[in-house]
């Protein structure tokens, strides 16, 4: 499935590629552009089911998530890339610099985890949206983006977050959950050879800094950086992220 992008920045510039978390759009990767944009050309693109992505019939896995990357890259006719990615974002960039390494130039994991100790929650979530829609889990889950002190000096920020997730269509929100509900690409790690920074935000939730330390631990020669932040550090700490990401790449 190809999915919606945008494409943007200098036109020899060489490409990097800019992932989405789970119930985010191109959106999230705005405070990244002004700084990206002076040496690459960027490529955003929607998961299935988020933004301008159609959200064919699930249960998803992260390796469909990845091949609509694939055919993305294959459509612009892009051999190789760089990719950052935030959340789920970064779990794609994962599987796909473990499975095509030959497509993938450096890469970026912000706030993100090769698995999880638990996967009922995602089930659970699936469940619910499947049952009430993504407006029902909205507010609970974009308050886990961000820290309290984000969300009391930049409530609209917090507020735009929210309303696009309450559009993310059920199903495909549903799905994506259903991907994460059966994560585990620790295998793949050591595997990787693209040069690999790691990004934490030291107050995340979803995916604490520790399961961004283990991620570098696995991967040879990746770096790691603890910022301020909760789980949407590039967007609460966009200036210290987008300096990492420019300088690694």
């Amino acid at each position: 499935m190809k999915p919606h992008y945008e494409l943007s920045g200098p036109a020899e510039a060489p490409v990097v590629v800019l992932g989405n978390s789970l119930g985010t759009t191109t959106a999230l990767w705005e405070r990244q552009l002004s700084v990206l944009h002076r040496r690459f050309r960027v490529l955003r693109y929607d998961h299935r089911g988020h933004g301008g992505s159609p959200a064919p019939a699930g249960p998803y896995r992260i390796d469909d998530l990845a091949d609509d990357v694939l055919e993305l890259l294959d459509s612009l006719g892009l051999a190789r890339v760089s990719y950052c990615g935030v959340s789920m974002g970064g779990m794609v960039g994962m599987w796909l610099a473990g499975h095509a390494p030959e497509r993938i130039e450096r890469l970026v994991l912000c706030c993100t985890a090769a698995t999880f100790a638990s996967f009922q929650p995602w089930v659970d979530r699936a469940a619910a949206v499947r049952s009430a829609g993504t407006g029902s889990i909205a507010p609970t889950a974009v308050g886990r983006w961000f820290t309290p002190e984000f969300r009391e000096r930049s409530p609209e920020v917090v507020a735009s977050f929210e309303a696009r997730l309450s559009e993310v269509d059920d199903e495909g929100y549903a799905s994506c959950c259903d991907a994460l509900a059966s994560l585990d690409l620790r295998s793949v790690l050591p595997a990787i050879e693209a040069p690999t920074v790691v990004i934490s935000g030291v107050d995340d939730q979803a995916t604490p800094k520790e399961c961004g330390r283990l991620i570098a631990e696995a991967i040879p020669g990746a770096s790691y950086h603890v910022v301020a932040g909760a789980h949407l550090a590039n967007v609460e700490s966009h200036e210290e992220v987008s300096a990492i990401i420019e300088a690694h790449l």
